[in-house]
């Protein structure tokens, strides 16, 4: 990991056209130390999944800076940063993204394909991180097979697959039930922790809330002058 914090915000502002008009945020300074596990709170159009795609380098800023692990990622290109991203960060969104032809394996395998780093090791380690997320007997059978609590286990273990140095999760737990929501928390925590890994955590759980040693509030996050959108 690079040295610094995991992740820093300076000056970060993003506009957005909607039927409505422009929609804006505008982020203060924030830094996530590496390592760290933070949940982030807010209410729905607050801006967290915008904050999320400005981490992992879907979107840049219209203004201001985003490092991830030291580096800028507005400065990248956008071919690199769709590699920084496969090799270094995981990514659980809502949307799951799962290739819907494949199996639940080959969705793991096709993650160090995609990064550049396919392995001998990877078809073992891909069923090791299945058994984990309780799917050893769903190896075989594609998304349109499987409950959206169990695509949503795929979409984590995928994300675990390139053994990440952040780990980024958009309600993880949000179609699990309270003991499958427990296991999968633990799931990225322990796996953020054996890798040293910074593990951030949008949600509208308040047991994940509790259960993570840091929180923040989006409207701590926004730029005082801009106040929410």
């Amino acid at each position: 990991m690079a040295d610094g914090p995991a992740v820093r915000l300076e000056g970060v502002w993003k506009g957005y056209a909607s039927p409505e008009g422009k929609v804006a945020f505008a982020f203060r300074p924030w830094e996530v130390p590496g390592g760290a596990q933070v949940a982030i709170t807010g209410d729905s159009g607050s801006g967290k999944t915008t904050l999320l795609h400005l981490i992992a380098g879907i979107v840049v800023p219209d203004r201001g800076r985003v490092e991830v692990l030291g580096l800028d990622l507005g400065a990248l290109p956008e071919a690199a940063r769709d590699r920084f991203r496969g090799s270094r960060i995981g990514l659980v969104f809502q949307s799951l993204n799962l290739f819907q032809h494949l199996t639940a394996l080959e969705n793991l395998l096709a993650a160090p394909l995609l990064a550049g780093k396919a392995s001998a090791e990877d078809r073992g380690r891909a069923r090791a991180l299945l058994a984990r997320v309780g799917l050893e007997g769903r190896a075989s059978h594609r998304p349109s097979e499987m409950s959206l609590g169990e695509q949503q286990r795929v979409a984590i273990a995928r994300a675990l697959m390139n053994r990440p140095a952040l780990l980024l999760a958009d309600e993880p737990t949000g179609s699990l039930d309270a003991r499958r929501g427990d296991e999968l928390l633990r799931l990225l925590r322990s796996s953020a922790e054996e890798a040293g890994a910074t593990l951030l955590v949008v949600t509208h759980d308040e047991a994940v809330v509790r259960a993570l040693p840091q929180s923040v509030r989006m409207q701590d996050l926004y730029a005082p002058a801009a106040g929410p959108p």
